[in-house]
């Protein structure tokens, strides 16, 4: 059951998933914690959440891509007096390009905020939980995490570690209070498709969920307990396929849908 008096710190909560889990956690009461690099959107999101739930929203402006971010926002959070009691980790990013033409500096951001930064903070902050025996994790995946993704190698493969830290992590918390769940959605309607350079995705786009509703999906799922959610029927079809195709021939499907866009 939700509790009105839990502490949630959300990464990349300025727009699209994020910011609809945010809405998630406010409706029910909790005290939520922003963290994404734009400072603006997350100051316009805190006095939307503030006005429509009356609850308590801090904004902390950080890069996760820089080494020392998460330490930074931890540290930050303890200056503020905040004990957190949920990580959401959603912050992510990735590019659409064939490895070796892209650059090199995006690609190591993207692991160091997809793989590095939810690492550290979970690290960080699961030993709280633990002494406290209360709270939880939920981990942002994606249906990428199950195939290779040929020219978004690196997004594709972050995701698959994503998958298995939180699975591996929730067997090691089996007997704790404390449980990770990882939402693994398909295609949605944020700004990660113009981001990352893939636009559109032609017949999967009409199988793309809203940011809202993915949210929701995960936050039930979340409060629930379950290990995964992967929100529409399609996607989960799709995950399922994956994991009993040959690995070259997923990559193969993966490839096709998105080389077009290279060119």
């Amino acid at each position: 059951m939700p509790d009105s008096s839990e502490t949630v710190l959300i990464t990349g909560a300025s727009s699209g998933i994020g910011a609809a889990i945010a809405r998630c956690f406010a409706a029910d009461g909790a005290t939520v914690v922003l963290a994404a690099r734009r400072e603006e959107q997350l100051v316009e999101l805190a006095e939307q959440l503030r006005a429509e739930f009356g609850v308590r929203v801090e904004v902390i402006p950080m890069d996760l891509a820089a080494a020392t971010g998460p330490e930074q926002l931890c540290q930050a959070m303890e200056d503020r007096q905040l004990t957190i009691d949920v990580l959401v980790n959603n912050a992510g990013f990735g590019i659409l390009s064939k490895f070796a033409e892209s650059k090199r500096g995006t690609q190591m951001a993207t692991i160091a905020v997809n793989v590095a930064a939810l690492t550290e903070l979970t690290h960080r902050l699961l030993p709280g939980m633990l002494a406290r025996r209360r709270g939880g994790i939920l981990n942002v995946s994606s249906v990428a995490a199950f195939p290779p993704g040929p020219y978004m190698a690196v997004y594709y493969a972050s995701k698959a570690y994503v998958q298995s830290f939180s699975d591996a992590l929730r067997f090691e918390l089996r007997e704790t209070p404390i449980h990770v769940t990882s939402l693994a959605p398909g295609p949605v309607s944020t700004e990660f498709a113009s981001r990352s350079g893939i636009g559109s995705l032609g017949i999967f786009d009409k199988n793309s969920l809203s940011a809202t509703v993915v949210a929701q999906a995960g936050y039930r799922g979340y409060r629930q307990g379950r290990r995964n959610v992967t929100p529409g029927l399609f996607n989960r079809l799709g995950t399922l396929a994956t994991r009993w195709l040959p690995r070259m021939i997923s990559a193969q499907i993966v490839a096709k849908i998105q080389s077009r866009k290279l060119e």
